[in-house]
């Protein structure tokens, strides 16, 4: 059986978000992390968005690779 395949627009609208293209990249923008904070620590993050993402990583689950993904973007320097 294949895996679900996941997007960023899908996990903006998991987290219950703006989904549209241009939110999400003004989202990346508007919060740029430092490397020593992990993208489930950011502040800005309701605790359920936050468990969400936690839990996504943890069990490796279906979202994990795009929650890596937005890790990654998020920690690019701009």
């Amino acid at each position: 059986m294949e895996s679900p395949t996941h997007d960023l627009k899908g996990l903006f609208d998991q987290l219950g978000l703006d989904s549209s293209q241009k939110a999400i990249d003004d989202f990346i923008a508007g919060h740029f992390l430092p490397d020593d904070k992990k993208l489930i620590d950011a502040d800005f993050w309701s605790p359920q968005q936050a468990g969400f993402l936690k839990e996504q990583l943890r069990e490796d689950a279906d979202w994990a690779r795009v929650v890596d993904d937005l890790n990654l973007r998020m920690h690019q320097t701009h």
